[in-house]
């Protein structure tokens, strides 16, 4: 059980390095269009701000610690979902690449959601 932890762990951290990837790859695409650009701006920070906030939960220094930066990650999550939101209605040629990354948004915060619960003691 704790190997499957272990490598699900893994997985997902590289899951979460793909989507800031993908994601800084898609606004390259977003930036060619002028009025974006401080959508762009917020969304590359939002989308890479999850990955960073799980990685850095690995040096907690208490249980409460390491809560504290998987809400963060969530609230990242969340926020990245809103502006690709505002993307994929903002730019008709884009729609097809926001809504896949809006759906990878979306399960990358119900895994880290559930997390959360957990930690908390509600699931």
């Amino acid at each position: 059980m704790q190997n499957e932890n272990a490598k699900f762990k893994m997985e997902f951290n590289r899951r979460l390095i793909r989507f800031s990837l993908e994601i800084i790859k898609f606004c390259q695409e977003v930036r060619k269009n002028r009025n974006l650009w401080s959508i762009v701006d917020q969304l590359i920070r939002s989308a890479t701000s999850i990955g960073a906030n799980v990685i850095e939960a690995k040096s907690s220094s208490s249980k409460l610690d390491y809560l504290k930066f998987f809400q963060i990650a969530l609230k990242s999550a969340n926020e990245t979902k809103y502006w690709l939101i505002l993307v994929r209605e903002s730019a008709e040629n884009l729609k097809e690449q926001a809504d896949k990354l809006l759906q990878e948004a979306d399960e990358i915060a119900k895994i880290i959601g559930a997390g959360v619960l957990t930690m908390k003691g509600k699931k």
